[in-house]
């Protein structure tokens, strides 16, 4: 399974909300920048967060994002369907009804046998990513920081932090 690169991206973001001042908000251009990713491919995932109720925005010069709920509440798998979608990554298409010699439907009452293994693996994937929360993320990433990653961002958030009103 191969996810897009939007929802590293789009993970990445949230983390680095997760660090505003609860007045903050932050442009898309400034993540990009800090990412160094095209600020027009992540204002698309920005909008699909924002739409799926993960993010909010300011409008207006001094608008931005920030996060529309508090880490502990967001899950990787939130992020991953608001970019991705809900459509399951594996999509049967019976291409075991297909070729020469086609057998009567009554052997395809029951779905496949590979679309039910595909579909279970899927259900314990996004089981796993709905336990994962970027408050866990952020726990990690602070357990495994000597205190470059901190500074990092905390430089970055001086720089780039707006102030917007709640």
């Amino acid at each position: 399974m191969k996810l897009s690169d939007g929802v590293e991206q789009a993970i990445h973001c949230v983390a680095v909300l997760a660090g505003l001042s609860a007045e903050g908000v932050l442009s898309a251009a400034a993540l990009a920048e800090f990412h160094g990713v095209s600020t027009s491919y992540l204002l698309k995932h920005l909008q699909a967060l924002s739409g799926a109720g993960l993010l909010s925005t300011v409008p207006g010069p001094k608008g931005g994002y920030r996060l529309a709920k508090k880490p502990d509440a967001i899950s990787l798998l939130d992020i991953v369907l608001a970019v991705e979608g809900p459509a399951p990554a594996f999509r049967c298409s019976e291409i075991r009804q297909r070729g020469p010699n086609p057998l009567p439907q009554r052997y395809f009452t029951k779905p496949c046998q590979v679309t039910a293994a595909m579909l279970k693996a899927e259900r314990a994937y996004r089981a796993e990513l709905a336990k994962t929360k970027i408050s866990d993320i952020l726990a990690d990433l602070a357990a495994d920081d000597d205190g470059g990653i901190a500074a990092r961002g905390c430089a970055f958030m001086d720089l780039n932090e707006r102030k917007a009103a709640r």
